[in-house]
């Protein structure tokens, strides 16, 4: 059966072919590989691995093996690559030396309450120095962080695109900055671990991002696509004037494969888009997937702020060769066939 991810896949091998012989025979460990953005990783990885015979070593860190082997079958059953059951809290170190670690998992968003009054900060901050201490002991050469744009806090409106340099941060007396207050402290710990033990540590400052495995549930285009597939009206709370970009998920691979194996130890890259876009004129392009059968309802709700989350790519573009090569709107055509072709295909 041809996979269903073919034509990516094969688009992301393309532009990073040359950069994949550095694995060769190497073992890497990887944390948040069945999210979203690992899932991407571990898809690209493998099809380089297939295609190349990298003879490499993947353990991958997964709270649920059974699930991924459904999400992703083709690295499941690839025999580079092992399933650890584990969380990154706590999971035992496996044995060997791991020249190369990618740390992309997070903790689900939660709002403070009696059991979690820091929401996340505490179990984001120990997953990242559990997994730091995994890559000293396992004599780690390159350590790749996905850190997040929320690092920067809220983006005034008049910035066009965030840079690397921008001193905002997240506000300390907002209870809802728990995401954004534990990258920026990770970040940290990368860099001071980095200097101590002597791996260069890749820092990655993602944004917002579309395409297969996409959840349908949580952000707004997600939201939006899930509207369109069930036949109904695409609902804005608030008066659709909140900004954003959306980078699709191969160009995100193939940003985040360069930058691990390409990029400069502790100076951080932004990875997403600079096509800015009103929450509005999103929720138009989804609709017009539907030959404009959808209707688009505006309810302009008090409380809803409006706010701007668009990266500045210059560091990316200029140092490294990085480019958007898939649009917005084409990102969302394939997001949207993926999710169709899933529901005509019978699940386990």
């Amino acid at each position: 059966m041809k996979h269903p991810l073919a034509r990516d896949l094969a688009e992301i091998f393309k532009q990073t072919e040359e950069l994949w012989e550095q694995l060769r025979g190497q073992s890497l460990f990887v944390t948040g590989g069945t999210g979203f953005v690992g899932t991407w990783l571990m898809e690209a990885l493998a099809w380089a691995d297939r295609t190349l015979q990298l003879d490499i070593r993947v353990v991958l860190l997964t709270r649920e093996p059974e699930k991924f082997r459904q999400k992703a079958p083709s690295v499941a059953e690839n025999s580079s690559f092992q399933l650890l059951r584990g969380d990154c809290v706590d999971f035992d170190f496996p044995r060997g030396e791991f020249a190369f670690v990618v740390h992309a998992a997070t903790e689900a968003p939660r709002h403070p309450s009696a059991t979690y009054p820091d929401a996340s900060f505490d179990l984001d901050l120990r997953s990242t120095r559990h997994v730091l201490e995994f890559a000293r002991e396992a004599g780690t050469k390159r350590f790749l962080f996905t850190s997040s744009g929320a690092v920067y806090g809220q983006q005034p409106r008049e910035l066009a695109g965030v840079p690397e340099d921008f001193e905002g941060a997240p506000s300390t007396m907002d209870a809802k900055s728990a995401y954004g207050q534990a990258k920026r402290a990770s970040e940290f710990l990368c860099a001071t671990y980095s200097r101590q033990f002597g791996f260069d540590a890749l820092i990655a400052r993602l944004f917002a991002f579309a395409g297969p495995h996409l959840s349908l549930e949580g952000y707004a285009i997600g939201n939006f696509l899930r509207d369109v597939m069930n036949g109904n009206s695409i609902r804005i709370e608030s008066d659709g004037s909140t900004v954003r970009s959306y980078l699709y998920a191969g160009d995100l691979a193939v940003w985040l494969w360069t930058i691990f194996l390409r990029g400069q130890s502790l100076r951080p890259y932004n990875v997403g888009s600079t096509q800015a876009v009103t929450v509005r004129e999103l929720a138009d392009k989804v609709a017009s997937l539907n030959s404009g059968n959808t209707k688009v309802e505006i309810l302009g709700r008090p409380g809803v702020p409006a706010t701007r989350y668009v990266p500045e790519t210059r560091r990316a573009q200029g140092e490294l060769g990085l480019g958007v090569c898939v649009s917005l709107e084409e990102s969302l055509e394939r997001t949207m066939e993926w999710h169709r072709l899933r529901t005509l295909q019978p699940q386990n």
